[in-house]
């Protein structure tokens, strides 16, 4: 698969330098650096473009959108044009970059094209299937995002627990989040006691750290690095649940 990743400052930097790491081999990764700044309104995407894109020649398959600015979603179709891309990941880590106006109207301007585009918010909510948007799920069916999503996404483990000494033994990694953070927990919670592994996770989520936004999204009601870090939290803790003992509390008794 050949892909092209388009980025503007460390967010879609880390992003890249992740997949170009853990992708499989046969795929090719091309980042274009985009401009920083744009004007308020984009009449010709043309001009903020290069003359030849990274992978214009031979052509792309999917185009990744991690840029921080709404502009570089409005030069979208006209790089999917000029490389023949047949599927776009464009996610809503922080809403200024990517309004959900502007996110639906990606779609439509794709789709009037025959172009697959997926907007999950945030983007380590993305599987095969399906991807959030607000507090619902939403499915799409496209076979390039789909493999992207096999590899990066919603953060996948399986975890093998220590009988006697409940301690955590061995965690794969079945799928990473895009920035590299499901790697990173795995690695800080071998050998860690299998009670703590779901409250680690979160911590081990921030200090990472995420970039997604520290500001209270309508959507959620919520922060989105927040919801971000319970989806870190529960892929562990649907891991862990069954090594875990619950403690209960009968109202007006005494404890043990």
């Amino acid at each position: 698969m050949r892909i092209l990743a388009i980025i503007t400052g460390e967010y879609g930097r880390r992003h890249a330098e992740n997949i170009r790491v853990h992708a499989p081999g046969d795929w090719v990764i091309h980042v274009w650096q985009a401009p920083s700044f744009y004007p308020p309104v984009i009449d010709y995407p043309e001009d903020h473009l290069p003359e030849s894109l990274p992978g214009e020649a031979e052509g792309i398959d999917l185009v990744l959108a991690f840029g921080e600015h709404r502009g570089v979603a409005e030069l979208l179709p006209e790089v999917v044009r000029r490389t023949n891309a047949r599927a776009v990941i464009a996610p809503v880590d922080r809403e200024e970059w990517l309004p959900r106006g502007l996110a639906r109207q990606l779609r439509r301007w794709l789709g009037a094209m025959n172009v697959a585009c997926v907007t999950p918010k945030p983007l380590c909510t993305l599987t095969e299937t399906d991807y959030n948007v607000k507090r619902h799920r939403v499915a799409y069916e496209d076979p390039l995002i789909a493999a992207f999503a096999s590899q990066f996404g919603r953060p996948s483990f399986d975890i093998v627990v220590d009988p006697e000494t409940r301690d955590i033994a061995e965690i794969t990694v079945n799928r990473d989040a895009v920035c590299g953070c499901a790697r990173y927990v795995a690695q800080e919670l071998m050998g860690v006691p299998v009670g703590d592994a779901e409250r680690l996770a979160g911590l081990l989520h921030h200090h990472y750290p995420c970039l997604a936004s520290m500001g209270v999204d309508t959507d959620f009601d919520d922060t989105i690095m927040h919801i971000s870090g319970n989806v870190m939290k529960k892929a562990i803790k649907d891991q862990v649940v069954d090594y875990v003992a619950s403690r209960y509390i009968r109202p007006g008794k005494k404890a043990d």
